[in-house]
């Protein structure tokens, strides 16, 4: 196949997660004429009102913070040369120790079938090869990430259509780094996370699962441009601060874990798209 008549998927849960863990893949792909789609499932009204306002404190409305985060949105994958974003239109559920998860109308109670049946039309409407979400088994377990994770998998099962279904990986070690410098740089960040020894070991096992790795370098500004187009939610954010040969230490590559494929590419993989060239 030639890059113009490939496509690439990603299924997201918020406005911004789009450049924060696919937008190297999503401007690298772009930029060789693949076809690249994002799917937002949530209008993102539990995120930051300008000023860092959370939800609950005076000054934080909802639709005016997911018509801001939208907008924000719409700028991020023009940077990243996007070809088509969906939006699925459901509410935030907020972080996984909020109450406002147990509002009916929140994204992570709408009933699973009903998501991935949306998700699958739109597979079907596109007919991409590859497909990205997250891992929900994964040690960021918010609930929106995870309906969204199991959304997309069912609707990737159900279609058939997609030949290579990849889960997002992070790397502990590239964090690591990031802390790092920013620590000596005397930034203000927070101390390190406290991690059980639970934690630590699932976060090792998720890294060896690691079978495609993606160099980004090329685009990690547009990367970064995108990233920072969420201005409302990263405010003074410690990203704009790293140091040039950090971001491209710790950022240059984006990581996947391949769940089902069709392709027979070997692996290790350094391209979404081996075996459908």
């Amino acid at each position: 196949m030639t890059p113009d008549s490939l496509t690439l998927m990603v299924v997201h849960a918020h406005p911004d997660d789009e450049a924060s863990s696919t937008g190297g893949v999503l401007a690298l792909y772009s930029d060789q004429g693949v076809r690249t789609v994002v799917v937002t499932c949530t209008n993102g009204e539990f995120g930051d009102a300008p000023g860092q306002i959370k939800p609950g404190e005076d000054g934080h409305d909802e639709q005016a913070v997911a018509g801001l985060r939208l907008t924000e949105l719409q700028r991020s994958v023009q940077i990243l040369g996007v070809s088509d974003l969906e939006l699925l239109g459901y509410h935030d559920s907020g972080m996984p120790d909020w109450e406002y998860k147990n509002r009916p109308d929140a994204f992570c109670n709408v009933p699973l079938d009903d998501v991935a049946g949306r998700i699958g039309v739109l597979i079907k409407t596109y007919q991409p090869q590859v497909i990205i979400s997250y891992d929900d088994q994964g040690m960021y377990q918010h609930p929106d990430h995870v309906h969204a994770a199991r959304a997309a998998a069912a609707a990737a099962a159900q279609t058939e259509i997609a030949a290579k279904y990849y889960q997002i990986a992070m790397r502990g070690s590239s964090w690591r780094k990031v802390w790092e410098a920013l620590r000596d740089m005397g930034a203000d960040v927070p101390d390190p996370r406290e991690f059980t020894p639970e934690q630590l070991r699932q976060a090792a096992e998720a890294e060896a699962r690691i079978t495609t790795t993606v160099d980004i370098r090329s685009v990690l500004p547009r990367k970064r441009e995108a990233l920072l187009a969420h201005a409302s939610q990263i405010e003074d954010s410690w990203f704009s601060k790293l140091p040039p040969e950090i971001a491209e230490s710790a950022f240059g590559s984006e990581s996947f874990v391949r769940v089902t494929d069709s392709s027979g590419a070997s692996l290790p993989e350094t391209d979404l798209f081996a075996g459908l060239r």
